[in-house]
């Protein structure tokens, strides 16, 4: 067992200094070669990811800035009509900040999705690939939808009850900071509710789900639907009708465009096999 050891650690010795005699180029080529395969992959795959992430925090940073800049310009438009305080000056900061990092996600939420859709491209496979490419203009559309649906619809309307309710015993004071917080939770989680549609076109392109099984399990995605209304509207059933009507209609769509979907394929294929039986 010693000598072998020897041997061994011998061995080793001298494929260090044939290594070192045989200068930098070649010591580079031949730790080029013993390198696997897998791990070339795996640090290939971590430069895109650091390639992604660098692009994406650029953008980021670029929409931040723009914000934070001109956040004095365009907030006394949005905030028309409501009278706001600031509890001291360090608020009027943690305010801005808050107020851009929130927009600055949003706005580069496209760009993101965009980074992130060439950095997982070649890992889908085709047909996921083919769906994403078609439906992403789909899916943008959806969100600025569902962005102004809770700007216009849901967030007046939760506002002006909850500061009603309020008013009946207290002096309602809002700060600037806890209206922004308000109004991005009002709208923002619409923004993601309204991507029910294409949720459910791609679950069913991948073939993980059918029209029969979405009138199956109907009840219970209404009863989910009530559940993330209560959280987001008044508890008051006047504001829960008007906030939840648009997505009950967009899961009834999705059934009825999976349906279609679902007959034009039972056509192609009735046209295939009768094709096959014609050729035999």
């Amino acid at each position: 067992m010693a000598s072998n050891e020897n041997d061994n650690g011998h061995d080793r010795k001298e494929t260090i200094k044939a290594i070192s005699d045989d200068g930098y180029e070649e010591t580079k080529e031949r730790s080029r070669v013993t390198v696997d395969d897998p791990d070339a992959t795996l640090v290939e795959h971590l430069d895109d990811l650091r390639g992604m992430l660098i692009k994406s925090a650029v953008v980021f940073v670029f929409f931040f800035l723009l914000i934070f800049l001109t956040i004095q310009y365009w907030f006394p438009y949005l905030s028309k009509g409501h009278d706001l305080i600031v509890r001291g000056p360090f608020e009027v900061i943690r305010f801005y900040i808050r107020t851009a990092g929130a927009l600055g996600i949003g706005l580069s939420l496209p760009f993101i999705c965009r980074f992130l859709w060439q950095f997982m491209r070649p890992g889908l496979v085709e047909k996921e690939t083919q769906f994403l490419k078609a439906y992403f203009p789909l899916m943008f559309i959806l969100f600025l939808g569902g962005l102004s649906f809770g700007y216009f619809v849901v967030h007046p309307i939760s506002y002006y009850f909850l500061i009603q309710m309020g008013e009946q015993n207290f002096e309602v004071l809002v700060t600037a900071d806890e209206y922004m917080a308000f109004l991005l939770i009002s709208t923002m989680p619409m923004g993601l509710i309204f991507q029910l549609p294409v949720i459910v076109l791609f679950l069913h392109h991948i073939e993980l789900l059918d029209a029969q099984l979405m009138k199956k399990v109907r009840k219970y995605v209404y009863f989910g639907l009530l559940v993330v209304t209560a959280l987001i509207a008044p508890p008051d059933f006047f504001t829960h009708l008007i906030t939840v009507s648009p997505m009950i209609v967009l899961y009834e769509i999705s059934i009825y465009i999976v349906m279609i979907r679902e007959r034009r394929a039972a056509k192609k294929a009735a046209k295939k096999e009768k094709a096959a039986k014609a050729a035999k």
